[in-house]
């Protein structure tokens, strides 16, 4: 039994930030139900995001769609969207209209710029929302354009991520108030609440190309080897630098924060990587608790010893390799359930669920108010 055992989630989401939220509650034990479009919408696929989810196949613009949303967010305790400000509210599953059938229904909009400000309606993915949260500024090397840090800032860490949480922190208050309570989940607010440290330190620390994280130092930055491959560098700490020199043979250990010779240590450690395949180096600082680990690709990642023995890389009910649920909980920890639905694969089982008999579901069906896979 997961640690949201028996909690019920109603998913309305399409694009990543929202079936990622989905997919971390189911993982923990909720009841997600993914609301596809009957009308044939797209449904996200082989992405894992909606592992361990069942799906009911709606056409919101039909009553009899709307009559059975209504229904099913009578009973639930959270209904998850991430449409544009306005369009559930047309779609006749805005909030007031689901607060009102049920008081406890805990309400998430997760959304690129949130519900209000001038750019609330506006199109945008995250790039557009970390470079308005000042995030993409500070990724590079400073010369040439910021490289976008694939879509996980915005989108999984401030959007998906941050609408977990939220959603967690509404149904705690719950317990309290007995209530529940609208949720306005902005990935451009989660991206910069990301870059807080950053911002507290006037970006010194993440200067592209310069400071202290953003490439500047000999200790913290990627080399290449000899073989192709890179190495990452994390030797913050006075030890973890002595252990790097000490591996390396670069004797600079007394010059760590000299900023000045900063540019003639990386050439010097840029020099002694190149000398020994990624492999190679990965042997050396076995031995050595230096901060120093192998760049590894999509492929190798799941084959490393570590990600191995931890479990990581796990095969799914689907035959394919998926992410492992985390955090670890010690007596309710999240499992590998279920394979994706098809859509609409669970859409007669929730109808029957809620009473409906098999004549109406067939009718239901032909009206164009549900598909069933």
């Amino acid at each position: 039994m997961g640690a949201l055992d028996g909690l019920r989630v109603l998913d309305l989401s399409r694009l990543a930030p929202g079936p990622y939220c989905s997919m971390l509650l189911a993982d923990m034990g909720a009841d997600v139900l993914r609301v596809d479009n009957a009308a044939g919408g797209p449904v996200r696929s082989g992405d894992m995001l909606s592992r361990n989810k069942r799906s009911i196949a709606l056409n919101l613009k039909t009553d009899g769609g709307q009559r059975i949303l209504h229904e099913l967010a009578a009973n639930a305790d959270v209904f998850l969207e991430g449409n544009r400000p306005g369009v559930c509210a047309r779609l006749g599953c805005g909030y007031e209209t689901l607060a009102a059938l049920n008081e406890r229904l805990v309400y998430c909009s997760l959304t690129g710029y949130g519900q209000t400000g001038p750019m609330a309606q506006a199109a945008g993915h995250d790039v557009n929302y970390i470079a308005l949260a000042g995030v993409l500024s500070q990724i590079g090397n400073g010369q040439d354009p910021p490289l976008p840090p694939l879509n996980l800032v915005a989108d999984f860490g401030g959007g998906g991520l941050m609408a977990a949480f939220g959603i967690l922190c509404a149904l705690f208050e719950r317990e309290r108030s007995g209530r529940g309570q609208y949720i306005d989940a902005a990935m451009i607010d989660g991206a910069a609440s990301l870059m807080a440290v950053h911002f507290a330190q006037k970006g010194a620390r993440s200067t592209p190309g310069a400071g202290l994280l953003g490439g500047g130092a000999a200790f913290y930055r990627c080399y290449e080897c000899k073989c192709g491959g890179y190495v990452s560098v994390g030797a913050i700490e006075p030890q973890f630098f002595a252990a790097l020199c000490e591996g390396t043979g670069v004797d600079v250990v007394d010059e760590q924060m000299d900023t000045d010779r900063w540019p003639a240590h990386i050439e010097a450690f840029r020099r002694a990587f190149l000398t020994r395949t990624r492999d190679e180096w990965a042997a050396v600082f076995s031995e050595l608790d230096a901060c120093v680990s192998p760049v590894l690709d999509l492929d190798e990642a799941p084959d490393h010893e570590h990600n191995v023995q931890r479990g990581t890389f796990p095969i799914g009910p689907d035959g394919e390799i998926h992410i492992a649920p985390a955090p670890r909980l010690e007596r309710t920890p999240g499992d590998l359930r279920q394979r994706e639905p098809r859509m609409g694969e669970h859409t007669g089982e929730v109808l029957a669920d809620l009473g409906y008999g098999a004549g109406e579901i067939d009718g239901l069906e032909q009206n164009g108010a549900i598909l069933r896979a």
